[in-house]
């Protein structure tokens, strides 16, 4: 906006925003067309009180800048004749702009308001070294450029809010860190799509449930916005709930499937790996776990065969009377299980896509690898499977037994 205003328009310009209608003016750009002055503009017009934001359409004069500047000349001029001392300092006390930043700013100054939405958002200011007047016709424009700029400003500023409220949501939504369990390494890597001004409907967990036992959960809801956030925040909190009342996995699910169901048009289908995880004496972990529409989980052993863990049901939040069955697996010292979200296993380029083949290959050559190094290998392989940015969020939880001699 200040670079369309100098010089075409005027000579310098300042740009003041206001944050709220309880904020002060704050001082956000100034320009001058000499960038030697823009330093001192800056500085002087910081120790003046700012123009008031007038919502009133159309340029108004604003004459502090003017008169600092006719008082520094002046401040000037008694000093050259030897008049200084207490006079001199009775003349705008702790403003002394150079004469080079006064002569800049000693013309008129005009301010138009920036409104949006009926609120004054910024002030744009225009000034010129002389005293000459601004024509009718570079008031006019400089009117048609403050509204075009209060309409960018309020879009620009929206936007921005959005996405902060979306990040802080998100991160209510996914544990803000996982607990530790003996004898199995865990680790997770979640990455949001696009420019995170929307709330995703990946999310995973790790919760103790009772005596040495670990709830896990990795899920996609259908969809992005309020709505999907809402299902995940129902999923999420009802499984710790339901988990620690002493209920299996599947009991688990077909409750959560029906209090998804209850919240009628609002309600979302979400696919959902859900499991229980169980440290052994032996060094090994056993885990029951139910696939719910979800990308199956995958087990590497330390031979580095890779097979898939479960066996597919259905997602959540389609049909009543879900009757769902979990399946037990165990996990030896060494062996590690993977699971995903489907923005990775579809990660896309042009017609090729990773799939469970992809994921399968990368999988196969992590063995021996911890497991945080098994998902920032996945990562990796994923994020270059496409030369354009991902367009799904992406979740990857993985759990490994460590080998019981080799570390």
């Amino acid at each position: 906006m200040a670079q369309m205003t100098v010089p075409t328009l005027a000579t310098w310009c300042a740009v003041y925003t206001i944050a709220d209608q309880a904020s002060e003016p704050y001082l956000s750009y100034v320009l001058h067309e000499d960038e030697e002055l823009i330093d001192g503009i800056k500085s002087l017009l910081s120790k003046i009180t700012p123009p008031d934001p007038v919502p009133t359409p159309g340029a108004r004069v604003w004459t502090a800048p003017a008169e600092v500047a006719h008082q520094a000349a002046l401040r000037t001029s008694m000093r050259s004749l030897g008049l200084s001392g207490s006079l001199t300092h009775q003349i705008t006390p702790g403003i002394g702009p150079t004469l080079a930043t006064a002569s800049a700013v000693g013309g008129e100054t005009v301010v138009l308001p920036l409104v949006a939405r009926n609120r004054v958002i910024g002030m744009l200011t225009l000034g010129k070294p002389t005293d000459e007047h601004f024509r009718q016709e570079i008031l006019e424009l400089a009117e048609d450029l403050s509204r075009r700029a209060a309409l960018a400003l309020d879009n620009a500023r929206l936007y921005s809010e959005r996405t902060a409220i979306s990040q802080s949501l998100q991160r209510s939504l996914l544990p803000p860190e996982l607990p530790s369990v003996d004898g199995v390494e865990v680790d997770v890597i979640y990455r949001a799509a696009g420019e995170g001004n929307e709330v995703g409907g990946d999310f995973y967990d790790l919760f103790p449930i009772s005596d040495g036992a670990y709830g896990f959960a990795i899920g996609d809801v259908c969809g992005t916005g309020p709505n999907a956030a809402a299902v995940t925040g129902l999923a999420r909190h009802a499984l710790r709930l339901l988990a620690r009342e002493g209920l299996s996995g599947p009991a688990v699910l077909e409750r959560l499937n029906s209090a998804i169901l209850d919240e009628g048009a609002r309600s979302r289908f979400l696919t959902l790996l859900y499991g229980e995880m169980r440290p052994q004496e032996d060094g090994s972990a056993e885990l029951k776990v139910v696939c719910a529409g979800h990308p199956l989980p995958l087990r590497l052993r330390q031979d580095g065969t890779v097979e898939p863990a479960a066996e597919p049901q259905p997602l959540l939040g389609v049909i009543e009377d879900l009757e769902l069955y979990e399946q037990t697996v165990t996990l030896d010292p060494g062996d590690v299980l993977l699971c995903v979200t489907d923005g990775v296993t579809e990660r896309r380029e042009g017609p090729r896509m990773l799939g469970d083949d992809g994921l399968t290959d990368v999988l196969a050559t992590c063995t021996g690898l911890t497991a945080g190094a098994v998902a920032a290998r996945i990562m990796r392989a994923v994020e270059r499977f496409a030369s354009e940015p991902p367009s799904d969020d992406m979740a990857i939880l993985a759990m490994r037994v460590p080998g019981l001699h080799t570390e």
